[in-house]
C-alpha cells in the first residue's frame, strides 16, 4: 500500500522545477542581449592610395615618369587611350563604411595636361602658373643597369 507522503513529494518536485523556471525566465528579462559570435570580417583595401599631398606635388606639364614618381603605377590603363590614366583607391570597412576615391590624368604629348576626380591641388582656384621648384626631375636610370646593359652591348 502506497504511503500517503509519496503524491506529495512528486507534488513538491513539481513546485520547485515550476518555480526554478519562473525565476530564470524572469531573470533574463534583465540580461543583456545575446548574440552569436559571429565570423570576423576584415578591412579591404584596394588600388593605389592617393592622398591630398600626392595630389597637391601634381603639375600640369610633368612628364609621365614624373607622375609615376609622385603616384605611383596606375591601376588602370586604358587600352583604346594610352593619353589617360585611372587611378582608383577603395577601403571598405564591413558594417561601418565603403570609401572609393578616383583620379583621372590626362596627358597630351606625353606630358601631364589635366585631371580631375575626387582631388583637386591646394592651388586649384588660382590657377597658379607652374614654378620651376615644383617640377620633380626625371628619375635617373640605374647606374648599375646602365653598365650592364653597355657590356652586353660590347659583346
Amino acid at each position: 500500500m502506497p504511503s500517503p507522503s509519496m503524491p506529495t513529494m512528486r507534488t513538491s518536485a513539481t513546485i520547485r522545477i515550476i518555480v526554478c523556471i519562473a525565476i530564470l525566465s524572469l531573470g533574463a528579462c534583465s540580461l543583456p542581449k545575446f548574440q552569436w559570435p559571429r565570423v570576423h570580417k576584415i578591412t579591404v583595401q584596394q588600388g593605389n592610395v592617393i592622398t591630398q599631398k600626392m595630389v597637391d606635388r601634381l603639375k600640369p606639364g610633368m612628364t609621365r615618369s614624373q607622375v609615376v614618381y609622385v603616384m605611383g603605377e596606375p591601376v588602370l590603363q586604358n587600352p583604346f587611350n594610352n593619353d589617360r590614366w585611372d587611378y582608383v583607391y577603395t577601403i571598405e570597412v564591413p558594417g561601418v563604411a565603403h570609401n572609393e576615391q578616383r583620379l583621372s590624368l590626362f596627358f597630351e604629348n606625353d606630358v601631364l595636361a589635366s585631371f580631375s576626380g575626387n582631388y583637386l591641388p591646394e592651388g586649384a582656384a588660382t590657377n597658379d602658373p607652374v614654378n620651376e621648384e615644383d617640377i620633380i626631375p626625371d628619375p635617373e636610370p640605374d647606374p648599375e643597369s646602365a653598365s650592364d646593359s653597355e657590356a652586353s652591348a660590347d659583346s
